[in-house]
């Protein structure tokens, strides 16, 4: 058994990586707060109203359709067309469906009914077939231009009116905002047929999963696009992320691509969303009550008017003139939460304002108050500050206001180091008064920092609840976080980012207490080794295949010397132990980026048409960790002699069923590479890859390899019992199976050894291949999610990998060490391992689909090790 070729050390190691990597696992899908999200509800029955689109395009895009959301009465009213709203367009993502659009559709048709209809929204849907397109992107392009036919459709719905609507509003959820996005790379896309995009968890920066090269194809065209002509797109656009409840689409994907060429578009966590203020998980944020609210309310002050109503008026006015000398800022707080102006300035004025300016658009809104803060340096014309109190009619609020000097309330804390592993901490005591405080949190701005800050609150005196209001605030990317908290009390509060710091930013990250002045705070922060652990597995668990991979081949290389070198395979737990060493492969891939920097290798690189480092990529993106490569390679390492363990344990459950079922023969007389059935199965294998899909034809040879593995493990089995049962027939066989060896290759009979060291090289070669098989999967789920729409699968990214993978594979099925210990071929195909996995980890780290390019290269001259 593979346990038995690994020590008490290794099994120890093996174990504090399965521990470490359950921590960052766990922080990952559990580490984050509850579910705050309120379910939004339909007030009448939903009715999705198929609009029926031109028999040509119907026929072009079978499995694609256009729906018109509707409820009730309003439904009813809509089935006779032409229509009379705002027209607003949802695409749905990977594996959603049209129906996701009823939330925000059913809220903005109450809104539309709290004011008599003046305006409403038309809502469309798009039914993409909840096509996988995250993991398939072959159908990208053909959803961008049935988005981009729907819009002339829908369009098309209001001719007749009288100020008949010329664009679209559009609303993507996941993959569905990148298709939106997309639309404008189509050459004959008008850009005016746009006026609003809005996308919900979107990964923008790159693919989650880069599973084809599809998908990096579609996503290098359009974010080249927008960088490319970011100066002459006038689309309003807003990405909301979902924070770290959403563990699919982390938010730093969501992020547009060089927003700061672009003044009309926003990236932004659902947590700093005011009057949202929660984290939403990948699907929750389609029907999030708190945020839909928020969108709703956007899209109606586009059009509708500012009407305001007077009442009684009271105001409170704070003269300036004499706190300048003193202090720099004033602070403005109120429990009145309306969104209506409240504060305001007079300018130059003594007795009575006669001019003033309104300061309320510069107030954050918050949960519990809404807030002001001003330096007064900026304002010199203003001589008194004017705090707005509308009519109550018996209500109770509060508004404060204080004048204070910015450095009594800005405090800097040292965050912790990296590698302090949670056993240091650094404290502050707020010892002052105050209605608010900034602790400037020191030398914190990278993706791998993670902290847990703990706030204690002391109060003295204090009768009523009292509620603190801590926020943490990220100036270089909009990803706040607030917690809400009764004091006294104590508060853990978990700080980590999105977005590493920009080089050029020099801003630093700030904790904004909102506190009480009748209680002292003590806010300490230590490193929470756990949170790490996360953020590693958060930012670079897609690159886990490729770590895997690279260890499997170290070892695989190993065995394919050892046969060379002894004549014997050994275990492939020995072998990775032996082999699969950090030292191996990460210094080349480092060595390679710091030439890089040269001009001259960079030319060659070029020069050679080698594809981007992904280590490069990795650091365009920030994220480069340090030592995160030489912990995915121990978590890689872990995971492959879990797997290699998981692949020998299936073989031999397998061959007992097989044995329970059927008796097997005895080893193979004769090793014939090409058997008869050989050359058939293989045409027809590619064949079949040729006209349907290239996984499933991969995935059926794989079933046939593992089928001859199940086999010989039987026979094998079923020998080692006969020979416990008659020792003396089976040393004869021995001697005769030793005289055989003499002979040919073809006309040996396999001996016992030689079908054991035989069984350790299929285990790791089913160990690699699973790997290969799992990568290939997502495209074989796509094509038998739509074989009722088309019978082969194009584009097929996985088809020239099948007709070099099966006919290896085929000749791998019938391969045994016996056969190829003497070829001459051997000690080349044991050294080509090494580089490989070099190369696995330098090109498919952030490319999963090149894998596969790397593994097939050894397995082939394996094979060919048969006939040379």
């Amino acid at each position: 058994m593979l346990l038995h070729s690994v020590n008490l050390w290794n099994l120890a190691f093996y174990a504090l990586m399965v521990f470490m990597a359950t921590l960052g696992l766990w922080d990952v899908f559990f580490g984050f707060e509850e579910n705050k999200c309120s379910m939004s509800y339909m007030f009448e029955y939903p009715e999705y109203q198929k609009i029926e689109l031109p028999k040509k395009l119907a026929k072009r895009y079978p499995a694609y359709e256009l729906y018109l959301y509707g409820e009730g009465s309003y439904a009813e009213e809509h089935k006779v067309l032409p229509l009379t709203g705002i027209p607003v367009l949802f695409l749905p993502g990977n594996a959603g469906s049209y129906k996701q659009v009823r939330s925000i559709g059913s809220i903005a048709l109450r809104k539309a009914e709290d004011i008599d209809f003046k305006y409403h929204f038309d809502f469309f849907s798009v039914n993409f077939n909840e096509e996988l397109v995250a993991l398939y992107g072959g159908s990208l392009q053909k959803q961008t231009k049935f988005v981009h036919e729907c819009i002339k459709t829908i369009l098309k719905l209001y001719k007749g009116q009288e100020f008949a609507p010329k664009s679209v509003a559009i609303i993507g959820h996941s993959m569905g905002g990148l298709v939106a996005r997309a639309l404008l790379t189509l050459k004959n896309f008008k850009h005016d047929l746009i006026n609003l995009l809005v996308t919900q968890a979107t990964p923008h920066v790159a693919p989650v999963m880069p599973l084809d090269r599809f998908i990096t194809d579609f996503y290098m065209t359009v974010n080249n696009y927008w960088i490319l002509n970011a100066r002459q797109i006038n689309l309003t656009t807003l990405s909301v992320a979902g924070g770290f409840r959403d563990y699919q689409v982390r938010s730093g994907l969501t992020f547009l691509p060089q927003l700061s060429h672009h003044t009309s578009a926003l990236s932004v966590v659902s947590s700093a969303v005011p009057k949202t203020w929660v984290s939403t998980d990948h699907l929750s944020i389609v029907w999030c009550k708190q945020l839909q609210l928020t969108t709703v309310r956007a899209f109606f002050d586009l059009i509708d008017a500012d009407t305001k109503q007077e009442s009684d008026k009271i105001y409170f006015t704070f003269p300036l003139a004499n706190h300048r000398k003193i202090y720099t800022h004033v602070y403005c707080q109120s429990t009145m939460l309306d969104t209506n102006s409240w504060i305001f300035g007079c300018i130059n004025s003594t007795s009575m304002c006669r001019q003033g300016v309104d300061l309320s658009w510069k107030a954050e809104l918050l949960p519990t108050i809404k807030s002001l803060t001003l330096r007064l340096q900026d304002y010199p014309s203003l001589s008194h500050l004017v705090v707005y109190v509308p009519s109550i009619h018996g209500s109770k609020f509060v508004v404060d206001c204080e004048f204070f000097k910015k450095e009594t309330r800005s405090i800097q804390l040292p965050v912790t180091h990296l590698f302090s592993f949670g056993l240091s901490s650094r404290k502050v005591i707020l010892n002052t008064s105050g209605l608010f405080y900034n602790i400037e949190l020191l030398n914190f701005g990278q993706i791998y920092q993670a902290f847990k800050i703990n706030v204690v609150s002391k109060c003295s005196g204090v009768k009523e609840e009292i509620t603190s209001i801590y926020k943490l605030h990220i100036p270089w990317s909009y990803e706040d976080s607030l917690t809400i908290a009764q004091v006294p009390s104590s508060t853990e509060i978990s700080v980590k980012l999105h977005i590493a710091q920009p080089d050029n930013d020099s801003h630093v990250a700030l904790l904004k207490m909102y506190t009480s002045s009748d209680c002292q705070y003590e806010v300490t922060v230590k490193t929470s080794f756990s949170q790490i652990l996360g953020q590693v597995v958060r930012f670079h668990g897609g690159a886990l295949p490729a770590y895997v991979i690279s260890s499997i081949l170290l070892a695989y290389g190993g065995q394919l010397y050892s046969l060379f070198s002894t004549g014997h395979c050994l275990e492939y737990a020995t072998m990775l132990d032996k082999e699969a060493k950090p030292y191996k492969v990460d210094p080349f891939v480092i060595m390679v980026k710091f030439l890089l920097g040269y001009k001259w290798f960079k030319e060659l690189w070029d020069m050679l048409l080698l594809p981007e480092l992904d280590a490069i990529v990795l650091t365009s993106q920030s994220m480069c960790f340090p030592l995160v490569s030489l912990i995915l390679f121990l978590f890689g390492t872990c995971t492959a002699y879990c797997g290699g363990l998981l692949s020998s344990t299936s073989v031999r459950l397998l061959s007992s069923l097989w044995l329970a079922l059927k008796r097997p023969s005895e080893l193979p007389k004769d090793i014939k590479i090409i058997s008869p059935d050989l050359p058939i199965l293989t045409i027809i294998f590619i064949l079949i890859s040729w006209t349907t899909c290239g996984a499933f034809a991969i995935l059926l040879t794989y079933l046939y390899y593992v089928f001859k593995i199940v086999h010989l493990q039987a026979s094998l089995t079923m020998f080692k019992n006969s020979q416990t049962v008659n020792p003396k027939h089976s040393r004869r066989s021995e001697k005769k199976s030793n005289h055989h060896k003499d002979s040919a290759v073809h006309h040996l009979r396999l001996s016992a050894s030689d079908a054991e060291d035989s069984l350790r090289m299929h285990s790791t070669l089913i160990n690699l291949l699973t790997w290969i098989v799992l990568l290939s999967m997502p495209s074989l789920i796509y094509w038998l999610k739509n074989l009722r729409y088309y019978f082969k699968l194009n584009p097929d990214p996985c088809k020239p990998l099948a007709f070099i993978l099966i006919p290896t594979m085929a000749i791998l099925g019938n391969t045994y060490t016996t056969s190829i210990k003497s070829s001459k071929l051997l000690k080349t195909t044991s050294q080509f391992p090494l580089p490989l996995a070099v190369g696995v980890i330098a090109f498919g780290s952030s490319h999963l689909y090149r894998v596969p390019c790397f593994v097939f290269i050894p397995l082939l001259l394996h094979a060919l090790c048969n006939f040379m």
